[in-house]
């Protein structure tokens, strides 16, 4: 097996750790029973430093090498929240709480960090320091920019930042990145339509708030095929449509619901703008009023060219050169690792998960064959990154 050793013999603990973990989904901040458990591992562990309380409910390991010629650190990353989805799978680990399920792999996520933070605090075979960072919010409620807000770069002097996701169907050993964008920017929109209710049969004398929305859905789908350029990539999707309850009733209103993606800047720019302008313009066209507002969501995560080189070096050195896709198609889902990485050079890399369901399926479960590579990774990109003088 092209991994640690060491990590290899820790593997039965880091799936036990994680099965503890699936057991007891916790959602966004409300992670305090999983921060808990992150937080006595890490101090039995032994590492110099336990930091509980950033971003209201991260958790941080600091671990020194056993060199101190260098006041270098390098940060890595690990999500720890769940999803509000019910599982549907009888493992014998399944959630114990109805509707909550670790349907995204941020349990295995964490017990990788876990486990190298093991190795790490027993070994210490690196010349500065490394920062495990335990992540509340992935999904939803941005926990990457809580945590960079309450000072998580500046307070333990990180210069680079690692986040590693698996991927479901990449082979279990393998890895796969991409410089720059690496997944997309993601902003909600809701969109009300407000016409004049009345009678179904008379609809001549209201105006069919329906029929505008549904122009405006159709209109909408032209954003991606006419206004951006080809080469470039976006989303633009309605999800949801509220409207009436009668079958004889032209409602007044109608709320539409949707999501856009972008891997620029400019593309986000430019759907915003877009989504506007059909909105106002055929609802006015039909004599009903238009409107809109966003909710922004998580920027594009864009990977640093040299830590991208980097950290796929390193994966290279533990399953050779084959297993390591280096131009991997970009993910239109969105990460806010992007917000550690608007502040810190570094890189997002996608480990394999074989051929389990798709993430945040009911179905989904973490490989645990999956954690020794990653827990493998996050050691060899401290020990490479901080090397012994």
């Amino acid at each position: 097996m092209p991994v640690l050793d060491r990590i290899a013999a820790l593997a039965p603990e880091i799936t036990a750790w994680r099965h503890d973990l699936h057991a007891h989904p916790e959602l966004q901040y409300d992670v305090h029973r999983t921060a808990g458990f992150v937080a006595d591992k890490l101090r039995t562990f032994g590492c110099d430093e336990v930091v509980t309380g950033i971003g209201r409910t991260g958790v941080v390991g600091v671990i020194r090498g056993r060199a101190h010629g260098s006041n270098r650190a390098i940060g890595l990353r690990a999500d720890m929240d769940a999803l509000p989805i019910h599982e549907a799978r009888d493992l014998p680990y399944r959630s114990t709480v109805a509707g909550k399920m670790h349907a995204c792999g941020h349990d295995g996520h964490t017990a990788m960090l876990l486990g190298a933070a093991r190795y790490l605090t027993e070994t210490r075979d690196f010349d500065g320091t490394a920062v495990m960072i335990f992540q509340p919010a992935e999904e939803g409620g941005g926990g990457g920019e809580a945590m960079v807000r309450d000072g998580l770069m500046e307070r333990f002097g990180i210069e680079a930042v690692y986040g590693l996701h698996n991927i479901p169907g990449l082979a279990l050993g393998h890895f796969a990145i991409r410089p720059g964008p690496i997944m997309a920017s993601t902003d909600r929109f809701t969109i009300t339509v407000e016409g004049r209710g009345g009678h179904a049969a008379q609809p001549h004398a209201a105006i069919d708030s329906v029929l505008v929305a549904s122009h405006i859905v159709v209109a909408l789908q032209s954003i991606v095929a006419r206004a951006v350029d080809p080469l470039d990539s976006a989303v633009v999707s309605v999800c949801a449509l509220e409207a009436g309850e009668a079958f004889n009733v032209l409602p007044q209103c109608v709320t539409l619901r949707g999501t856009m993606r972008a891997l620029s800047k400019p593309v986000r720019t430019l759907l915003q703008g877009r989504i506007t302008e059909i909105v106002t313009h055929v609802a006015a066209a039909f004599g009903a009023k238009g409107a809109i507002a966003f909710g922004s969501g998580y920027p594009v995560t864009e990977n640093h060219t040299a830590e991208t080189d980097f950290i796929a070096d390193v994966a290279a050195g533990l399953v050779g050169e084959e297993r390591v896709d280096r131009a991997v198609a970009p993910m239109m889902a969105a990460e806010d690792f992007s917000y550690m990485l608007a502040h810190r050079p570094g890189a997002y890399i996608f480990l394999g998960n074989g051929d389990s369901a798709g993430l945040h399926h009911p179905d989904y479960d973490f490989c645990d064959a999956a954690a020794p590579y990653g827990a493998s990774l996050w050691a060899r990109i401290i020990e490479t990154g901080l090397p012994l003088r």
